[in-house]
């Protein structure tokens, strides 16, 4: 398609100039806008792994550990709690007669045998109340 043109050489120079300024601005917002996102991006990128590898201190602002560095110091963490648990299921079965759980038993047995399940109740002062069919 080829334009022709209006005859008028200040028109003509006007209009084509305006078109370059058009496409200029039109290729500068798009180059601009992939521009934004791509920064947005990146500092997306940089933030994750700034977290992933931690931060090394600064004057004013403590180190920040990475994530691999706080995983190590939760197994290290963890590392004693099945002697701490093996420690607390023998004290909740009964076993050698020295676990919370032998001592619960006996008190229980004790009690039940100073103390009957149907207690007996002394006869009471009181008349028993009316029945309401009568």
């Amino acid at each position: 398609m080829t334009l022709e043109p209006t005859g008028n050489p200040t028109v003509d120079a006007v209009l084509f100039w305006g078109s370059v300024v058009s496409l200029l601005l039109g290729i500068g917002t798009g180059v601009w806008r992939v521009g934004r996102v791509l920064v947005r991006l990146t500092k997306g990128v940089e933030q994750y792994l700034t977290d992933w590898y931690g931060e090394p201190d600064r004057p004013g602002v403590p180190a920040r550990p990475g994530v691999l560095v706080r995983l190590q110091r939760a197994e290290e963490g963890l590392a004693g709690i099945g002697e701490r648990l093996g420690r607390l299921e023998h004290e909740m079965q009964p076993n050698s007669g020295a676990s919370l759980r032998d001592a619960v038993d006996r008190v229980n047995t004790a009690l039940a045998r100073l103390l009957p399940d149907e207690p007996v109740r002394p006869p009471s002062a009181d008349p028993p109340p009316p029945d309401e069919g009568s």
